[in-house]
């Protein structure tokens, strides 16, 4: 009795400390993101050549692969819209990063001014709030209208799509300051700007570069629109000619090219968040 007794609490003490040592093994088995991301684009592509080949889907649909490449070709030596590709990749660099620092510069100090002036937040919130639902192409009339169909309304158009998620987050933000620390930096003899400066935005910067993230993605969609009227150069030009002629493999290559120029800021985004903030997460 007394060794049965010994035994049964040994094996039950046991078995927890072996689940708990197999645990680590199984994490291990588990592969990397960026392998999983990588086998998932494999995937696709197998997809798409085995559809397009196999004639299941019409080429008016989906191109071949071949087809894409060849139209990146064509387009790369300027056979597409009478310009090279590059030219219409630095036109809309230009539109897009134009407007996304405009955005910025504006957005983020109109969003940390509502979120410490309630008065200010409740006379600006309405017409936020009130333009940033609606999709570009509806306010795109009276933008072309108000400012004619140059540059300015182009990149217009699309500050107007990333200036609302940057200055909503940048707001946000401002709440992430608890007022223990602003209270202790006030008892430490800090003035309301310096308040602002070395606790308020340090604490909201995390939720500013995602609102700076969100915007930048805003920014690309809305970049087919801004170049829909009088643009002569441009990727969404370029794809918007084409669909026009159903040419659906420039089409597809025009996305593929907005879809990597995106990515790019995209990954340069994570970095530099990774780096202004690397306490994000471990608190």
């Amino acid at each position: 009795m007394s060794e049965a007794a010994t035994d049964t609490p040994g094996a039950a003490m046991s078995a927890p400390s072996s689940v708990r040592r197999r645990r680590p093994a199984m994490r291990g088995r588990v592969p990397p993101a960026w392998l999983i991301s990588l086998a998932t684009i494999v995937l696709a592509l197998a997809a798409w050549i085995a559809a397009t080949q196999a004639g299941v889907v019409k080429p008016l649909f989906l191109p071949r692969p071949g087809s894409v490449l060849a139209a990146f070709s064509d387009a790369l030596e300027g056979r597409i819209d009478g310009a090279p590709l590059l030219e219409h990749v630095m036109t809309s660099l230009m539109r897009v990063v134009a407007a996304f620092v405009l955005a910025g510069l504006i957005g983020i100090p109109v969003g940390l001014a509502t979120g410490l002036n309630s008065t200010l937040r409740a006379a600006l919130d309405p017409f936020i709030e009130f333009y940033r639902p609606l999709p570009p192409l509806a306010y795109l009339p009276l933008v072309i209208i108000w400012f004619g169909i140059g540059e300015t309304s182009k990149i217009l158009l699309i500050f107007l799509a990333c200036f609302a998620p940057v200055a909503l987050a940048a707001r946000a933000g401002v709440s992430a300051a608890s007022a223990d620390q602003v209270n202790a930096a006030r008892a430490l003899g800090a003035s309301r700007a310096q308040v602002v400066r070395h606790v308020v935005l340090p604490a909201a910067l995390p939720d500013i570069l995602v609102g700076l993230r969100i915007g930048m993605g805003v920014g690309w969609t809305t970049l087919v629109a801004a170049e829909m009227v009088a643009a002569s150069t441009g990727i969404g030009q370029m794809v918007l000619n084409a669909s026009n002629f159903l040419r659906t493999d420039i089409v597809v290559m025009g996305i593929l090219v907005i879809g990597a120029l995106a990515a790019a800021f995209e990954f340069g985004m994570r970095r530099l968040e990774r780096r202004l903030t690397p306490w994000k997460g471990k608190v």
